[in-house]
């Protein structure tokens, strides 16, 4: 009666595309990983956010030397530019294409940089952020959620160069996704806020 002998089974060792890979394994758990960590960095900024809504409210509720604002236009420029990085980043991660991966953070700078532009027309009609508590709120609200969308930027960038060194595993790429397309939706409810209450 013979037996048969099979080898080992190969350690798990990392891919290529830095993806640990295991006789044909995704790196399933690396990517959970990531999409976990983005969730809960996604609970906590909303309600962060949501403090500050709520201060804002109350803040503002029969307060004598609240004066609303005139948002600069280029406010709204500047949210047409955050959604067209949504588009090519899904664009970019579901033809993986490299140069519309570029392109969503050559947006994503252009946004912080018309933000900081509308700060300036902001200042330069004498609203700055010792003015009153509805210029103090508007700077808060923008300013944190452009170091939000900075931070969307170094993880693009951090994709986009494990692109360029041979591929990024899948759930990596969608997690950066998440976040960043999170940063338009935040924006745009910060948009209809400071519209309607600053």
């Amino acid at each position: 009666m013979s037996t048969a002998i099979l080898p080992p089974r190969p350690p798990a060792t990392s891919g290529p595309v830095g993806r640990m890979t295991n006789g044909g394994g995704d790196g399933a758990l690396g990517s959970s990983v990531a999409q976990t960590g983005v969730w809960i960095g996604i609970g906590t900024i909303a309600m962060s956010f949501a403090a500050l809504t709520s201060a804002l409210v109350v803040r503002q509720s029969g307060a004598p030397d609240w004066h609303h604002l005139q948002l600069p236009a280029l406010l709204y420029v500047n949210t047409l530019v955050l959604l067209g990085s949504s588009v090519t980043l899904e664009w970019a991660r579901r033809r993986q294409a490299p140069l519309a991966l570029h392109l969503t953070i050559a947006l994503g700078v252009m946004f912080v940089v018309g933000q900081i532009l509308a700060w300036r027309q902001l200042i330069a009609q004498q609203q700055s952020l010792a003015s009153g508590p509805s210029s103090a709120f508007f700077y808060v609200f923008t300013a944190l959620h452009a170091m939000h969308v900075l931070g969307g930027v170094a993880g693009l960038t951090y994709v986009e160069r494990r692109m360029t060194a041979g591929g990024v595993p899948p759930g990596t790429y969608k997690a950066a996704a998440l976040y960043w397309h999170f940063m338009a939706v935040l924006w745009l409810y910060l948009l209809l806020l400071l519209t309607i209450r600053a």
